[in-house]
């Protein structure tokens, strides 16, 4: 059994910071890429930052430069870093790694997802 569990959503003003934490746990036996995803109420689920076990990283435009994805030493954490945040930033943000499991296949694996508001 393998879960990702996220933390550190809030609400904040615009201009503001957050820090989103995604814990991996369960019999895992190697983790592959770890991101995040959001979703905002109408909208589809889009990427929002991507890293590699090698630590190679992705951003979408809309977040370049103000966000930042890193990985913990043990590669079974992954944080957001999120500056300058803007209210169209607000949604539901999601992480999701590709994980094989004991005895399993690779496959991705989401969390439950946790609410970013930014007010203006």
């Amino acid at each position: 059994q393998v879960q990702l569990v996220e933390s550190g959503g809030g609400t904040v003003q615009a201009g503001g910071s957050l820090r989103l934490s995604c814990a991996a746990s369960g019999t895992i036996f190697s983790i592959n890429s770890m991101s995040w995803y959001r979703q905002a109420p109408g909208n589809q689920r889009e990427l929002v930052a991507g890293i590699s076990s090698g630590g190679y990283t992705n951003y979408a435009d809309s977040v370049k430069g103000r966000f930042t994805i890193s990985r913990d030493n043990a590669n079974t954490a992954v944080y957001l870093q999120m500056n300058s945040l803007k209210p169209e930033d607000t949604a539901v943000y999601y992480c999701n790694s590709l994980i094989m499991a004991v005895g399993d296949t690779l496959r991705h694996y989401w969390g439950q997802g946790t609410q970013v508001t930014v007010s203006s």
